[in-house]
């Protein structure tokens, strides 16, 4: 049973690519590779994807879109009640919608919650490398995103085949052919078995 996969097998591809120009600001900004694709939470996005030197700082800029508000603080879960966890959902529907620098901060508060030495911890630490990849590659520091994405698919290996919800071995293989240039887009992730938000 696949309980996830990834956009471009057997679906149309894209034209628009990877980015766009944030409205209003002429910031260029990464572009979800589906905007139709399902989201998991009902979590409303922030209104643009940092991109480092080029938008304001989410936390630290006055204009930046979380600040002021309390850095969260996720409560840690079982991994088998993952689709309980509001805040595991909302850092995927962040990562499969390009809001990688926001979903790299809810997975780090996630995997320090749940431990950094743990199997879920170590899961968490791979997604967080995935993102930080992605957002590398699309600043086009292909070094950095291929040195991030061989880490975090490194912290995959050491993941049950199936866990939290994500076919890991296809993710894995997913992101190995993202970076070595056989795909076009980044992988998403879905949940099949999940009641989706939208």
């Amino acid at each position: 049973m696949r309980l996830w996969s990834a956009v471009g097998r057997g679906s149309p591809r894209r034209s628009t690519g990877l980015s766009g120009l944030l409205r209003g600001t002429g910031v260029n900004e990464p572009r979800p590779p589906d905007p139709n694709w399902p989201r998991y939470s009902p979590r409303p996005f922030p209104p643009y994807r940092f991109v480092p030197g080029k938008n304001p700082h989410p936390r630290r800029a006055p204009r930046g879109h979380s600040y002021g508000q309390p850095e969260p603080k996720p409560p840690a879960f079982p991994p088998e009640d993952w689709e309980k966890s509001e805040d595991y959902l909302y850092g995927i529907d962040l990562y499969n919608f390009a809001y990688w620098w926001e979903c790299h901060e809810v997975f780090e508060c996630l995997w320090h919650a749940v431990g950094h030495k743990t199997q879920q911890g170590y899961f968490f630490q791979a997604l967080i490398q995935l993102a930080a990849a992605n957002l590398k590659r699309f600043l086009g520091n292909a070094t950095a995103a291929h040195n991030l994405a061989r880490s975090g698919l490194t912290r995959l290996q050491t993941i049950p085949p199936i866990y939290m919800g994500v076919e890991v071995l296809a993710l894995s293989k997913d992101v190995r052919e993202y970076f070595d240039g056989s795909r076009r887009y980044p992988p998403l992730i879905r949940f099949q078995h999940h009641n989706l938000a939208t």
